[in-house]
């Protein structure tokens, strides 16, 4: 199971609004000046990511949860998102290469077979988008921001 923390936006009725934020690509360490990784995560359009998870608990704005997802509706997205555009690509351009023995239509058949695949992982995404193994759970609940009251006393410790 991969595991993610996140920080509830809001509750309401049953669902946390949660968000994410992007952590290096190995996470074993918290550099933010030196660390290649975490520069190129940055030059990416978003760093943090909101989603909604179905809770019965309430939560509070602030508190932490532990998010999980099992390793194996991971790859099989990954394999989706990444792998249906790339058959699309070859098999559109080889086809076209193989009917015209022409450059131009294979290179046509490519882009009209890569667009073809990207609508068919969106359209099989969509229906794998609400199925229970594709969807986070919230695996631990940290306590509330104003849980820890933290009061100095000024009164010395007897010697």
């Amino acid at each position: 199971m991969l595991k993610e923390w996140a920080t509830v936006i809001s509750w309401q009725d049953g669902i946390a609004k949660l968000r994410c934020e992007t952590q290096a690509g190995c996470s074993s360490c918290h550099s933010r000046s030196g660390c290649g990784a975490r520069v190129l995560n940055e030059l990416g359009p978003q760093t943090e990511h909101n989603l909604q998870v179905n809770i019965a608990e309430r939560l509070e704005p602030g508190q932490k949860v532990e998010l999980g997802i099992t390793e194996g509706s991971l790859l099989r997205s990954a394999f989706l998102v990444y792998m249906t555009p790339l058959l699309g690509v070859i098999f559109g351009g080889g086809l076209l290469q193989w009917l015209t023995q022409s450059d131009l239509y294979s290179v046509i058949g490519a882009v009209a077979g890569g667009a073809l695949g990207f609508v068919t992982a969106r359209a099989l995404a969509s229906r794998l988008e609400n199925q229970a193994g594709y969807q986070p759970v919230i695996l631990q609940i940290g306590l509330p921001p104003d849980a820890f009251r933290y009061q100095h006393d000024n009164t010395q410790l007897p010697s």
